[in-house]
């Protein structure tokens, strides 16, 4: 082969390679330019928005826009909540609610004070304090010389988060947070009742209101008709348990409200008297709200949570605050017991120490990401993102994000309304966050080339409707499920 021929085969192999590298470029600059134009979508001008894109195996930075900005990220604070309670409380941890006594069985006497001692357990229904009655008539119980005593002293009497709205505290989201609690369903909305609202055929007439489950702590002022139009609303008095249902409701129609109460312990406490006294249990002495279990005394009963990798479930798909709170403070109680905010943030920061995440970036509050205190920036909600990816719980906490575009409740969670029809439907798996003028999305995705990426997205400051944000977060999970390179 002569010169010529050498330098016109060595010419022919570099434009092959620069053609090979170009078409290699292209994709990557196409999602690139898709990404941006998200961001300068005219609904966020004068707001701030965060994104940062990564190799879910290599962390390798793929995008960033103001990747290191700390923002709010409300219900995308769960992710560091679940991941540390993964790791501080186990996948196999328990909430335990036990039926103890100090004093000694004669006949069908207790003689001595009965004790209901909690441990913050989200899930425990009506029904569940009623087996836990049973149990103790079973045993032949027919009245307690002593007190009923309540014991949530598992946890502080701090009731609500740090710097909680004061227009959230009857919302079911900002139900307050203690040790003894109840949920009125599967959900786990521990410390709610459910206010349901049912129309007769005739307008002008009242409506029919009934709570579950049923109780003598909360009083009811119905003040709501049959009318044109669904406008009910129900509201709790601050500081009481006085509901107050008002609007209309269309002829036929059902509106179904969750309302917060106030001291949920109270409400165990006359759910779990009534109880006792379906099964013949006569209580003699006092009921006494947060008393401490005696020393020495001896359970009789007592019932338990499902694991903590089922909770997760509801934790996650539904962004459910009451068992992201009541996870920091079982965190705080078990490495330095103290059931408080503050010791299960320091639980957490000392998880994310432990895998090389730097807690002086960030600032954590409470569980939920309720508060406005809390700030992160999206590197490290994905640094968060790649290193759970290496935990032996990783399975189960992935199973517990809600998955795009998937119409099951308990599989797309908060994500299943969104993304159908999509690249990133089935294939997105995510958190979502959604405060006033605050929104996020963080999670995995796989691209087009069966890459995975894992991604945050968080938005502040914008005063446009949040559904607008929430379609531009959908575009970039798109143009990353479309991600070719």
């Amino acid at each position: 082969m002569n010169t010529r021929q050498r330098i016109s085969v060595r010419g022919l192999l570099i434009a092959a390679s620069l053609l090979l590298n170009a078409c290699a470029i292209v994709p990557q600059a196409e999602s690139t330019r898709a990404l941006e134009s998200v961001l300068a979508d005219p609904a966020l001008e004068g707001a701030i928005s965060s994104l940062t894109v990564r190799d879910a195996n290599s962390g390798a930075m793929l995008f960033q826009r103001n990747g290191n900005t700390r923002l709010l990220p409300a219900s995308s604070l769960k992710l560091l909540t679940a991941a540390a309670a993964m790791d501080v409380l186990g996948a196999d941890y328990r909430f335990t609610t036990q039926l103890l006594s100090n004093g000694q069985q004669l006949g069908s006497r207790l003689d001595g004070n009965l004790y209901l001692r909690g441990s913050g357990d989200p899930s425990i229904q009506a029904q569940d304090y009623r087996q836990l009655a049973m149990a103790l008539a079973r045993q032949g119980i027919k009245s307690v010389s002593g007190d009923l005593v309540l014991d949530d002293t598992a946890f502080d009497a701090s009731r609500l988060g740090v710097d909680w709205a004061h227009d959230d505290e009857e919302k079911y989201y900002g139900a307050q947070i203690s040790a003894l609690s109840l949920s009125p369903n599967d959900d786990f909305d521990a410390g709610t009742v459910i206010v349901t609202v049912n129309a007769s055929a005739l307008d002008g007439e009242p409506t029919l209101v009934s709570i579950s489950p049923q109780n003598r702590t909360l009083t009811l002022l119905n003040r709501a008709t049959v009318g044109p139009t669904n406008s009910i609303t129900v509201n709790r008095e601050h500081g009481s348990n006085q509901l107050t249902v008002s609007g209309t409701l269309p002829p036929g129609k059902q509106s179904r409200q969750w309302v917060s109460v106030w001291e949920p312990t109270r409400l165990v406490a006359d759910i779990f008297q009534q109880a006792l006294t379906e099964q013949g249990i006569e209580i003699r002495g006092q009921t006494l709200m947060g008393g401490v279990t005696a020393p020495g005394a001896v359970s009789l009963a007592s019932h338990e949570s499902p694991p903590l990798a089922q909770l997760l479930l509801p934790l996650l798909k539904l962004s459910n605050n009451s068992i992201a709170e009541v996870l920091l403070k079982a965190m705080g109680r078990k490495t330095a017991n103290a059931g408080t905010a503050s010791a299960g943030v320091a639980a957490v920061n000392s998880f994310l120490a432990r895998q090389g995440i730097s807690t002086e970036l960030l600032t954590q509050v409470d569980g939920s990401g309720l508060s406005r205190r809390n700030l992160i920036s999206t590197q490290s909600l994905t640094d968060l993102l790649l290193v759970v990816r290496k935990q032996p719980w990783f399975d189960s906490w992935y199973a517990a994000l809600p998955i795009a575009g998937n119409p099951q409740r308990m599989l797309g969670g908060t994500l299943r309304n969104r993304l159908r029809n999509t690249p990133a439907e089935n294939n997105l798996h995510a958190k979502t966050g959604s405060m006033g003028s605050v929104s996020s999305l963080s999670g995995y995705v796989s691209s087009a080339n069966g890459r995975s990426l894992v991604f945050a997205m968080v938005s502040n400051n914008y005063l446009v409707d949040g559904d607008r944000i929430k379609a531009l977060e959908d575009k970039v999970a798109v143009a990353l499920a479309h991600w070719a390179n």
